[in-house]
């Protein structure tokens, strides 16, 4: 269940921060899951798929350092 009114009396974190660091994991995990689905597309000898989620794994991953190097200037700052 999703508060909207949550600004950190919970957990302690403030949302903006929170959400920040949810973002970087979630692409970090979907570049993680989509190598699995890369390997698969591969076996499958489908290099059009395969192709299309290296696309996708990149740009996960461009996602995760973008998401890091802004968490690292907030909590820094």
């Amino acid at each position: 269940m999703t508060s909207t009114t949550e600004t950190g009396d919970v957990t302690g974190t403030r949302d903006k921060d929170y959400n920040l660091i949810w973002y970087v994991e979630a692409c970090l995990s979907n570049a993680l899951r989509l190598e699995t689905y890369v390997k698969d597309a591969e076996r499958d000898k489908d290099t059009e798929v395969a192709e299309l989620f290296r696309k996708a794994q990149a740009d996960s991953r461009k996602g995760a350092e973008l998401g890091k190097k802004l968490l690292r200037k907030r909590l820094q700052g």
